[in-house]
């Protein structure tokens, strides 16, 4: 197996640190900004040597840059001025939203580059560790360090599938919509509930459980399929009454872009008539 370094050993370095040492990577640095992480981070990986300057980093094979999105680059700068990274040797960084372009300060050295990026959440390493089998791996960058990143993606337990090139800013904001904005649709109907004089813990049941059934239901029909409820009736006065009743300025324009998305899913199935009627509910906030 390769050996792999790790620079940044927070939530992700650590639990990506500790999945390659079981899977037989050697893991040989864990660089840290001091002692005291570094070492914690190597008694949770279970291997590695603690570092906390790129200059004392050994040769590798692997160097994963686990630092935060706004540091990849000026890390790859540091690391290249290093002289550290062999010719040949595979650096990628694990943001979700960057391009390996953010490493091509290390071009000029001879390495290959690329990203892999689990979609996962890493709030707590040991749990991570536990559950991390069978994620999702976002691969983009040089067909070598890809065909490598493969090869570590699946040996973490992960299932590695490529990006488009140039594709990464529309692969998250895919996963932002997904994840933080569902949450935020959540706080919306909370707050839309409340209007109804539905107690808080009542409510969290009458919306999570809603919320839950339909996502089961869109993952197995799809989009179109699972599609339910006033706008794909058609029915216009239903929507009027929520809109009325809705005095919240922020969760009415909220309702009227997804009402408008809505209809743009519902599509044929809606008449002439009842699309008019649903689209000038939609519109923006009057003036």
């Amino acid at each position: 197996m390769a050996r792999l370094s790790i620079i940044g050993a927070g939530r992700l370095g650590r639990t990506l640190g500790r999945l390659a040492h079981d899977a037989g990577y050697t893991v040989v640095d864990v660089l840290c900004r001091d002692t005291v992480h570094a070492a914690e981070a190597l008694a949770f990986i279970g291997a590695g040597r603690a570092v906390t300057e790129l200059a004392r980093l050994a040769p590798a094979e692997l160097y994963l840059l686990a630092v935060p999105d706004a540091a990849i680059a000026t890390t790859a700068q540091d690391l290249a001025d290093a002289g550290v990274v062999p010719p040949g040797a595979l650096v990628f960084h694990a943001s979700g939203a960057g391009e390996t372009s953010l490493l091509d300060p290390l071009t000029a050295r001879g390495v290959r580059l690329g990203s892999l990026h689990p979609a996962f959440s890493f709030a707590e390493p040991a749990r991570a560790v536990r559950g991390f089998g069978g994620t999702l791996c976002a691969l983009e960058g040089e067909e070598s360090a890809c065909t490598e990143l493969e090869r570590l993606a699946e040996a973490l337990g992960g299932r590695p599938f490529r990006l488009a090139p140039g594709g990464k800013a529309a692969y998250h904001a895919a996963l932002s919509m997904a994840s933080n904005y569902l949450v935020t649709l959540n706080a919306l109907a909370l707050q839309v509930a409340a209007g109804a004089g539905i107690e808080p813990l009542v409510a969290s049941q009458l919306v999570g459980g809603l919320m839950r059934q339909t996502l089961d239901n869109t993952l197995a029909l799809g989009p179109a399929a699972a599609l339910t409820g006033p706008i794909l009736r058609g029915d216009a006065g239903t929507v009027a009454r929520h809109l009325a009743v809705i005095d919240d300025e922020l969760c009415a324009d909220a309702y009227r872009a997804m009402g408008r998305a809505t209809l743009r899913l519902a599509g044929e199935r809606l008449d002439e008539a009842a699309q008019r009627a649903l689209t000038a509910l939609l519109a923006s906030r009057p003036s």
